[in-house]
């Protein structure tokens, strides 16, 4: 079942949804966003605060908010917790050197009673980098 499904079957009467992006830096959030949105990625910086994009499909308005995750960055995230819908946790595949840091960021959001009714996606990125981690070795190590 998709993200949009989850979001439809939760505010049917609602067209509007706020969706938060969030993951630690260089996972490819950004970069996932733009793709979405048809932009240009070949000139992608990193995001030292936060990027809005509003997509429209079919009757829905996502307003994604696409927050950087560098370390110094990730005590700001609270302050877009807010009336979210979905949380959208990206995850860098091809980074095993910080994939115990990656488990810690998500369990940390994971208690927040703001985020407490949003939909989670975790969002295993980079899947075609030669060594990356499986779908099953992220959820083993992170989500378990």
């Amino acid at each position: 079942m998709g993200l949009l499904t989850i979001l439809k079957k939760n505010r049917q009467n609602e067209k509007e949804m706020r969706i938060l992006m969030l993951g630690l830096d260089n996972a490819g959030k950004t970069t996932i966003l733009k793709r979405i949105n048809g932009e240009p990625i070949d000139t992608i910086s990193p995001t030292l605060g936060f990027n809005i994009k509003t997509l429209e499909h079919e009757s829905y308005k996502l307003n994604i908010w696409d927050v950087g995750g560098q370390k110094s960055i990730r005590s700001y995230w609270r302050n877009y917790f807010e009336q979210t819908d979905a949380l959208v946790w990206v995850v860098d595949s091809a980074d095993r050197l910080r994939l115990n840091d990656c488990k810690t960021e998500l369990h940390q959001l994971l208690q927040e009673e703001r985020l407490a009714g949003a939909t989670l996606l975790v969002f295993a990125n980079k899947q075609d980098i030669a060594g990356a981690l499986s779908e099953k070795e992220i959820k083993d190590s992170i989500v378990a």
